[in-house]
């Protein structure tokens, strides 16, 4: 048989400590209200947060309030929902932004690649020009082959 606490009772004008009287109704509108500070405080909202903000454990809200439970989850979804609709609007600009610098690597590697051509053959042309400058090389008058 199990043995029976005594009650606590005023003694020596120490208050009672015994728990506050049960009130569903006040107890949903604690809850509620600890949702609203929950969410207004930025904190990620679970469960476990409205229930330490209401100062009740969370398997109260469980198995009792089994509907703020469901509302609170809605909440923690949205919540999800919208970081995750976030990150993925961000990840199509970024793609978009890797997109375009692409391109403008691929345009300029072209240019580069036509400006080496350029720059080789002005190379070429320099050469020979220095080569006769220097005597190396003499122009002669040449005959085209229709001329022969």
């Amino acid at each position: 048989m199990a043995k029976s606490l005594p009650a606590r009772s005023k003694v020596a004008g120490i208050a009672n400590d015994a728990p506050r009287k049960r009130d569903r109704e006040r107890t949903q509108q604690e809850l509620s209200l600890a949702l609203i500070r929950v969410q207004q405080s930025g904190k990620k909202v679970t469960l476990k947060a409205v229930a330490d903000e209401a100062k009740v454990s969370p398997p109260l809200i469980h198995n009792r309030y089994p509907d703020f439970a469901e509302q609170v989850r809605t909440v923690m979804r949205k919540a999800v929902r919208q970081q995750r609709d976030e990150k993925a609007d961000l990840l199509i600009q970024e793609r978009a932004k890797s997109r375009k610098l692409r391109e403008l690597v691929i345009s300029q590697l072209v240019e580069i690649i036509r400006l080496a051509s350029v720059n080789e053959a002005l190379r070429v042309e320099l050469a020979l020009e220095r080569a006769i400058g220097e005597g190396k090389i003499v122009r002669g008058t040449f005959k085209n082959k229709s001329d022969i």
